[in-house]
């Protein structure tokens, strides 16, 4: 049974939450602090959190910061603010997926369910890797490195690379990528993919490595290779 945080300073909407997630079949853990949810992740590894940015005491966005020093879980940003900072800012720091309240828990019950399929899609594909330039890339364990060094990517980053260098050479434009990497069913905005990329831009430059990923005028996004 998959196991989801839901960390949200509003007791009403965690329980609302909650209700259609049981229904679903997953195990959730209520918090309404981010603070007192910190330990517990560190203690019980959740397969997913729903998380908050706006909360009294440590936000959203700082408790994310502290989870990405060491785990990977895919984070949910849900926020009463739609400002385009705080969405950008979220995923920089490596949320999986941002919905703006008020929203539908039915939506926000697919997403879930979207990212979980990809995962365990992911695990199910054979271990082998790829080189790309001076990246080697291991699908079956979601792990790239340069020169034996690893480059850490958030769930999103890694999946848009790892598909992009499997079809080098080729572009996409952004419904295409958000079709491939999310799923025929996403519901969002297509920007989010400029936010990603720019992400894994940063990255490689920050590495020094030689991959780039191009921008087609007008069309989207290739790595040449």
């Amino acid at each position: 049974m998959k196991h989801i945080f839901v960390i949200d300073d509003e007791r009403n909407i965690c329980e609302l939450i909650k209700k259609y997630l049981v229904k679903e079949g997953y195990l959730v853990t209520l918090f309404n602090d981010a603070g007192s949810a910190y330990e517990e992740i560190k203690r019980l590894k959740p397969d997913l959190i729903v998380l908050d940015i706006m909360m009294a005491g440590m936000t959203g966005l700082e408790l994310c910061q502290k989870i990405r020093i060491d785990n990977e879980v895919p984070i949910i940003f849900v926020s009463a603010r739609d400002e385009e900072l705080d969405r950008i800012l979220g995923l920089e720091l490596g949320g999986d997926d941002y919905l703006t309240k008020p929203f539908s828990p039915r939506e926000l019950t697919v997403r879930i369910k979207n990212i979980f399929k990809r995962l365990e899609k992911n695990q199910s594909i054979r271990q082998q890797s790829m080189v790309l330039d001076d990246l080697h890339i291991y699908p079956a364990r979601r792990y790239i490195e340069k020169e034996g060094e690893e480059l850490k990517f958030t769930a999103k980053e890694y999946e848009v690379l790892e598909f992009m260098a499997k079809n080098k050479n080729q572009p996409f434009t952004r419904e295409q990528l958000i079709q491939k990497i999310w799923g025929y069913d996403y519901i969002g905005e297509e920007r989010i993919i400029d936010d990603i990329i720019k992400r894994i831009r940063k990255k490689l430059s920050t590495a020094n490595s030689n991959v780039k990923i191009v921008t087609v005028w007008g069309y989207g996004y290739r790595i040449d290779g």
